[in-house]
């Protein structure tokens, strides 16, 4: 008889509802410290609405212009289009700062003081989530110079990334990739006003397949810019606009194919990966594609199972629904995680919802 998986660990995608960085590490190492390998800052500041704050970063790139018109703001962010607009050819871009290892070697002080002060746990890393780089371009470029901007924004990203590891210690260091764009083209379906443009699959009505295959080698190259001695992992997102999806998933069958596919595509090491689970889904058919996983043999497995509105009840059914899959692709211990990351919930929320993680695991053990 095949024994089933244990619950151990807890793992926090990234935002946080919290005033500022020092807020949000302290919360965590007070409230579920003893469960987490690592701790991101909540994605405080600019940062807060997720990659809405790179627009501006576009706009200051000689040869990028907003189209005209009034601005389009939405939380303070103008979500006008940006295009090529001829003054510099599309090869010779190049982007300023993009704001993500700024935001993370100041908040790296924070996390340093509060380790020094016996708050936060030797050996707990501090861990920076950045996008794929396809999320900020589908959001703010014109779907027709998106193929010709790429390169220069993904090589700003993979600067980012250089400058982070050098201004952060390796053994202190995690960086977690955001995949959730991508999961709209999967899923072929609009986000906030965005649709879908596969213009990195050959062919006008690209197959599920081709895109998995496609957007999984665009990320690939980016995992491969963290250092091999950094920590990596992965958050498979399917959005949380308003704390919902943009499309619920069917099952757990693309997300373990996109799963599969980096696994097959990165050759450094993936600590982690995360994917989320529905509070309606804690029944067999949503879990069985997992039994297909093929993850590296150091990957560990977060599920995003935990919601606050149904506690270590829906919890538990969940994770009874989702051991025998799990135990069918040969692993023994998976953790657990929110859907995606709950900066967006009310900021008293914040501590009850990190203790619930801590319940949860607790109760699995019982």
């Amino acid at each position: 008889m095949t024994s089933l998986p244990a619950v151990r660990g807890a793992h926090l995608v990234g935002s946080i509802n919290q005033p500022t960085a020092a807020d949000t590490l302290a919360i965590v190492a007070e409230n579920l410290g003893g469960y987490v390998a690592r701790i991101p800052d909540g994605e405080v500041g600019e940062r807060y609405h997720w990659i809405l704050f790179q627009g501006t970063r576009f706009e200051a790139v000689a040869g990028l212009s907003r189209v005209p018109g009034e601005p389009f703001m939405i939380a303070g962010f103008d979500l006008r289009k940006i295009v090529l607009d001829g003054t510099v050819p599309a090869a010779e871009l190049k982007f300023g700062p993009l704001g993500y290892a700024e935001a993370a070697l100041a908040s790296y002080q924070d996390f340093k003081a509060l380790r020094d002060a016996g708050a936060i746990a030797e050996g707990t890393r501090f861990q920076v989530a950045i996008p794929s780089p396809l999320a900020p371009l589908g959001s703010y470029l014109v779907a027709s110079d998106q193929a010709a901007v790429y390169p220069a924004y993904a090589v700003a990203m993979e600067r980012e990334i250089a400058e982070i590891s050098a201004g952060i210690p390796a053994q202190d260091l995690a960086i977690q990739i955001d995949l959730a764009v991508e999961f709209s083209h999967i899923e072929k379906v609009s986000v906030g006003g965005n649709t879908p443009d596969c213009w990195y699959v050959e062919g006008a009505d690209p197959t599920t397949e081709e895109i998995i295959d496609a957007a999984t080698s665009l990320a690939a190259p980016v995992a491969a810019a963290v250092p091999e001695d950094v920590q990596f992992g992965v958050h498979l997102c399917y959005g949380d606009v308003a704390e919902k999806h943009f499309a619920e998933p069917a099952d757990a069958a693309n997300l373990t194919a996109v799963a599969n596919a980096l696994s097959a595509k990165v050759s450094r090491p993936i600590e982690f990966l995360h994917l989320p689970v529905p509070i309606e889904r804690d029944d067999a058919a949503y879990f069985a594609p997992l039994a297909n996983l093929a993850l590296h043999p150091e990957t560990e497995l977060f599920l995003g199972l935990v919601h606050h509105e149904d506690g270590t009840d829906g919890a538990a059914r969940r994770i009874a629904g989702a051991r025998p899959a799990l135990a069918a692709a040969g692993l023994t211990e998976f953790g657990i995680a929110t859907e995606c990351g709950f900066g967006r919930g009310p900021a008293d929320r914040t501590a009850p919802l990190l203790r619930l993680h801590a319940d949860i695991i607790q109760a699995a053990k019982a």
